[in-house]
């Protein structure tokens, strides 16, 4: 059995579509989570006219990490898959997913590629934002390259890595992937199987200023709190290094002195115990 997690906040104009195409998938058994973080809008209202075919839970507004790591421990299924409630999955995306994973016992998380939607347009993504595959790592610290809403992972991974970093308001998933990155390859299904909508104002990326920080933050906990290969903490430091110099270029620019000084200073402390 795959759990989906559905987490949501106050996006009740977008939730009715985006658990409609999880409950129209076909060919696996399905336990669907819908995790309310607090909203305050119509979602309720919404998820009662699915009736019994999802579990729908509410928790205090706590942040998406939060909301998704509640669902993870609810879950029953072997295997975890997610949905962003402003999302969609397309038809047979799961089916496709773990056929793709019966193919390949070795892997413990895919993802498929995606459709891009702003603001109603259809984007191409530009191509350092192709999707990779395999033993990543080198890849994944650059960039976020994996989306929450194409997983599916093997709910072992969580015991092994952890869950979504809850004191990180962005770049969460980032942070995660970096530490299943380093361990394990990534699987991907070479077909567009959901659709990421994006443009309004509420989403993290457009709400949160500075995403960077968050990016560094997660960078400093990797180096201070994993294993890494030799070869895994150089590209690591090499990538923590370039971030902290032009963020805290950027916050002296704007006469942001002590946050400059802060990021720098902080670089400074795990350069002291790199060797790179």
């Amino acid at each position: 059995m795959v759990t989906v997690v559905i987490p949501t906040h106050n996006r009740s104009r977008f939730l009715r579509e985006a658990v409609t195409s999880v409950l129209a998938q076909r060919g696996v058994p399905l336990e669907v989570l819908v995790v309310d973080d607090g909203s305050t809008d119509e979602t309720p209202e919404v998820l009662e006219t699915f009736g019994d075919s999802i579990t729908a839970v509410f928790q205090p507004h706590r942040g998406v990490s939060a909301a998704r790591n509640h669902g993870i421990r609810l879950a029953r299924g072997e295997w975890i898959a997610f949905l962003d409630s402003d999302d969609l999955w397309l038809p047979g995306k799961l089916e496709i997913q773990m056929a793709f994973l019966e193919a390949h016992p070795h892997l413990r998380i895919c993802q498929t590629e995606e459709i891009w939607i702003r603001n109603g347009k259809r984007l191409n993504p530009r191509k350092y934002h192709q999707k990779p595959q395999g033993h990543c790592f080198p890849l994944l610290v650059e960039r976020c390259l994996i989306s929450p809403s194409a997983v599916v992972i093997h709910r072992d991974l969580f015991s092994q890595v952890g869950c979504f970093d809850e004191s990180l308001p962005a770049c969460e998933d980032y942070d995660l992937w970096l530490r299943i990155g380093c361990r394990h390859p990534v699987g991907l299904v070479e077909e567009p199987l959901i659709v990421k909508r994006g443009g309004h104002a509420d989403q993290l990326s457009a709400s949160i200023p500075a995403l960077d920080v968050y990016r560094i933050q997660s960078l400093v906990h990797l180096l201070r709190r994993e294993s890494l290969t030799p070869e895994h903490r150089k590209q690591a430091f090499a990538v923590l290094e370039r971030k902290c110099l032009i963020y805290g270029a950027g916050c002296r620019k704007r006469g942001k002195w002590e946050e400059a000084e802060r990021i720098l200073g902080l670089l400074r402390t795990v350069a002291s115990v790199e060797v790179v």
